[in-house]
């Protein structure tokens, strides 16, 4: 069974530490959300992954609050939308979120997406480097952003963006992204890790899973870990949350991450972010 001891963690670039492995809660409904994620937290998850526009911070903070486990052994994530943009108006946000998870403090928050039509994202980050400042939000960081995105947020503002998380899968590997954002020190992290459920039932993914006595979506999952990913896999089947957390008992090797690669086909599951 995977325990906290066993998932990685990493070292984002101010100092603060990343569970590798954590639970995404997109299209979790709130009324099952604290039961989801207190079975996770069971498993051996220490990391949720949740967002105002999931709708289900309550039932979120809900289960962390009922778990035996300590909240400074957790790491709580959440998600600025579009509507809240704006520096006044990221700062209310936070409050509200921080409010309906009954939490003191996010370990992480980040601009959801870029949406460069409302030109905003500057003023929005310039108030997540005051709730940092101010201990609301431990690390903040951003999501869906394409390097001439994160190129202005340095150009214009202070704080590095210590993550990243962009839809990322074996069909969109992102490979410009995450070379740019490994030479900024910026952690990138994927969403839609198993382009949502594409992987399973692929032939590819089967025979490599086979090879190894796993699950397709195990080796994916997988992939992403030996890619210095981040990866936030989602489910509210008790039995599948155990699942796809135990993958180290095995190791892809060369021939495994080249037959990955050939599935590459630049598609998404979701919006491009400069159409957000």
């Amino acid at each position: 069974m995977p325990s906290a001891a066993v998932s990685p963690v990493l070292t984002m670039n101010d100092g603060h530490r990343i569970p590798q492995l954590g639970l995404g809660v997109y299209k979790v409904p709130d009324e099952v959300a604290a039961t989801v994620v207190a079975s996770a937290i069971d498993a051996g998850y220490r990391h949720i992954d949740t967002a105002t526009l999931y709708d289900n911070e309550s039932g979120v903070g809900a289960g962390v609050r009922v778990s035996a486990v300590p909240r400074e052994e957790l790491f709580v994530t959440s998600k600025i939308w579009q509507d809240d943009q704006g520096y006044d108006e990221t700062l209310r946000a936070a409050d509200l979120s921080l409010g309906l998870l009954g939490l003191d403090y996010l370990d992480l928050y980040l601009i959801h997406w870029p949406a460069p039509s409302l030109d905003r994202y500057v003023q929005t980050w310039q108030a997540m480097e005051t709730l940092k400042a101010d201990g609301r939000v431990r690390s903040i960081g951003v999501s869906n952003f394409h390097p001439h995105h994160l190129d202005r947020l340095l150009d214009e503002t202070t704080v590095v963006p210590a993550l990243n998380q962009v839809e990322l899968h074996p069909w969109l590997p992102q490979r410009t992204v995450r070379q740019y954002d490994a030479r900024h020190g910026i952690l990138t992290e994927s969403w839609s890790p198993l382009a949502r459920g594409r992987a399973i039932g692929e032939p590819t993914l089967d025979r490599i899973g086979e090879k190894h006595g796993v699950t397709a979506a195990q080796v994916v999952i997988r992939w992403h870990l030996q890619l210095g990913l981040v990866v936030i896999p989602k489910s509210v089947s008790a039995e599948r949350i155990r699942q796809n957390a135990d993958v180290f008992s095995f190791e892809l090797d060369v021939e495994d991450i080249a037959a990955i690669a050939t599935l590459e086909s630049g598609e998404r599951t979701g919006k491009d972010p400069d159409d957000s």
